[in-house]
Formats: structure tokens, C-alpha cells, sequence
């Protein structure tokens, strides 16, 4: 029984925590709330992705949407540029602390120009949603990966979090490289769907899974040092959060990039040097059925000069 009445403190505490802290200039901003309309989104994109849209297309060739995604990626270049440029503005332009930065609620301008800013990446996290939709309709499922899944699920939940309880301070510059890295990979994708004349010059694909690795590294240090600092303002339990989303996001992008580039060059070069010894043993195989057919007629005139010996002895 005590221990129920502990837990239950517990579970109370932290939603007193969840309703006392939200942050009162964002509550009524569209999607910031309540969590509820998320889940169901989320719920219905998992749904989609997983089950319904692969089913529909199962009979059905694949839609093409170059006009489109050429539109939707040049779109969220442009957004992602803006995004970069609010968060700069909002707060990373010298007016926070690199070490520490405590989320200011107030109404001051810039407080509330990182606050926007921090809402629109929470809207944007939800309209990349569409990222998977278009892989399904284009029948891409080997696109669609538990790290695509996992990436995009989580990062509008990071995002409702954020607007909800932690509209700046210390962890929003996770979302100013993140939307610098979105800038070349949506250029990416755009050019990508331009077709084969554009695709060919595409060679660095690459690198941008190891800038995505780099952005993580960079957010795992840079959040992991607020733990070391006695009087930071910013919680320690979000920004350990933080770290160990990092962390986690280090290891799957590492483990990607090492399946996808690094074993994959290493296979066509494996092929490569079985197909040259297979070919020097279809090289030899001639060489060896001459001097088989030459040792056999050697062998039939030795029969040949054996006989005639014989019947001159007879």
C-alpha cells in the first residue's frame, strides 16, 4: 500500500510539473495544446506507412511525383533556411550562453522570436511526415527504415515538448543545425528528382549522413556539459534527455552509414575479383583441354609406332 501511495506521488508530482511549467505564451498556438492531436497524427502516419498505404499499393504502379517533390523539397529549403536564420537571430547570434542557456519566458522580443521559432520547427517536424507518405506512393519501401521511422516519429514529439515547456534556452540549438543540415538535404532530394541528367552530378550523397552524424556529436557535448554546470538554469533532466537522444541518434547514423557506404564498397570489389578469377580459370580451361588433345595424339602415334614394331617382329 505504501509503496502505491509512493508511486502515485511520483506519477502525481510529475504531472504537476507537466501542468505547472507549460509555458503560457505558446499554449494557444496551433498543435501546441495538447498533446492529443499529435498522437492521433502520428498514430494514423505509423498506420499509413506500415500498413494501409503499402496494401493499397501492393496492385497499383508507382505514382509519379517528380513536379510535386520537386516543389515539396524546394519548399522546405526555403523554410529550413529561414529556420536557421530565426534561430540565429532568436538567440545564437552572441545573445546566449554557449555553455548554458536558460529558457527565458518572458515577452522580451527575442525571447519570443526563438519561441516562433521554435514553433514553426515543431510544424515543420510534422509536415516532414510526408517524407514516408511519398516513399509509400512511390513504392520505396526499402526506404522506409526503423531509423526513418524512429526519426521522424520522435522528432515532432521532441518538438511539441519543446514548444510546450522549452520555447528556447540551451536545446534549441539542436533545431539551428538540424535545420542547416535539412538545407542540404532537401537540396539533395530536389535536385534528385530533377531525373537522371541532375541525379548523375549527385555524388555526395554520403556526406550528408556523415553531417547528420556530426550535428549529433556536436548536440551530445554541447548538452552534456550543462550536467557540469552548478548554477545553469536550464533543467538537467531535459538536457540529459537530450544527450542520450544524441547518443542514440550517433549509433543508429553511424550504423547506417557503415551498412550503406562502407560494406556496400567493399562488396562490388569482392564481386570484381571473383569475376577475375573465374575469368582466369575460363582463361586456363582452353589451354588445358590443348595440351590434353595434345598429349592424346601424342599417346595414339606412340600406340601406332608400338604396332608397326610388332608386326615386323611377326
Amino acid at each position: 500500500m505504501t509503496e502505491t501511495v509512493a508511486d502515485s506521488g511520483i506519477f502525481n508530482r510529475i504531472a504537476k510539473f507537466f501542468v505547472e511549467n507549460q509555458d503560457e505564451r505558446t499554449t494557444h498556438w496551433f498543435l501546441s495544446g495538447s498533446m492529443t492531436p499529435l498522437i492521433i497524427i502520428l498514430v494514423t502516419y505509423l498506420y499509413f506507412c506500415l500498413y494501409a498505404g503499402p496494401r493499397y499499393m501492393a496492385k497499383r504502379k508507382p505514382f509519379k511525383l517528380e513536379g510535386l517533390l520537386i516543389a515539396y523539397n524546394a519548399i522546405q529549403v526555403v523554410l529550413s533556411i529561414w529556420l536557421v536564420y530565426e534561430g540565429i537571430m532568436g538567440g545564437w547570434n552572441g545573445v546566449y550562453n554557449w555553455r548554458c542557456q536558460p529558457v527565458d519566458y518572458s515577452r522580451d522580443p527575442i525571447a519570443m522570436r526563438m519561441a516562433g521559432a521554435v514553433w514553426a520547427y515543431y510544424i515543420c517536424k510534422v509536415v516532414e511526415l510526408l517524407d514516408t507518405v511519398f516513399f509509400v506512393l512511390r513504392k520505396k519501401q526499402n526506404q522506409i527504415s526503423f531509423l526513418h521511422l524512429y526519426h521522424h516519429t520522435l522528432m515532432p514529439v521532441c518538438g511539441f515538448i519543446g514548444v510546450k515547456y522549452f520555447a528556447g534556452g540551451h536545446g534549441t540549438l539542436l533545431g539551428v543545425i538540424n535545420s542547416f543540415i535539412h538545407v542540404c538535404m532537401y537540396a539533395y532530394y530536389m535536385l534528385a528528382a530533377m531525373g537522371p541528367k541532375v541525379q548523375q552530378y549527385l555524388w555526395w550523397k554520403p556526406y550528408l549522413t556523415k553531417m547528420q552524424i556530426v550535428q549529433f556529436v556536436i548536440v551530445f557535448f554541447h548538452t552534456l556539459q550543462v550536467q557540469f554546470q552548478p548554477t545553469c538554469g536550464y533543467p538537467k533532466s531535459i538536457a540529459a534527455l537530450l544527450t542520450l537522444n544524441a547518443a542514440l541518434f550517433i549509433y543508429m547514423f553511424s550504423m547506417f552509414y557503415i551498412k550503406s557506404y562502407l560494406r556496400a564498397a567493399k562488396r562490388p570489389a569482392a564481386t570484381a575479383k571473383g569475376a577475375e578469377v573465374n575469368n582466369n580459370l575460363a582463361d586456363c580451361k582452353p589451354k588445358q583441354e590443348e595440351e590434353q588433345t595434345v598429349g592424346e595424339e601424342v599417346d595414339s602415334r606412340q600406340r601406332l609406332v608400338a604396332s608397326g614394331e610388332e608386326k615386323k617382329d611377326l
